[in-house]
């Protein structure tokens, strides 16, 4: 899955789950959406669902700190690239 790929992903989820119009991929999700925590717990939820995977509590407590659309991203990414090895 290509990064733009994963974005287009994300993107969508966001509009689809959490009701955002057009969010800008460095958009701070709380700020602009009040974006909780009970919705990012929902968004590892669609994460697993993309990667067809369950997330480790690691890789959980790794998101915590998530603001954006990109960091979502660099998330999902480091996760495929360490399963990888």
């Amino acid at each position: 899955m290509t990064r733009e790929e994963i974005r287009s992903e994300i993107i969508a989820i966001c509009s689809r789950e959490f009701e955002m119009e057009n969010p800008d991929p460095e958009d701070d999700l709380r700020e602009k959406f009040g974006f909780d925590s009970i919705d990012g717990i929902e968004l590892l939820i669609q994460i697993e669902k993309m990667l067809q995977t369950e997330l480790t509590q690691e890789e959980k407590k790794q998101s915590l700190n998530i603001r954006t659309i990109n960091q979502v991203c660099d998330y999902i990414e480091t996760i495929m690239k360490a399963r990888e090895g």
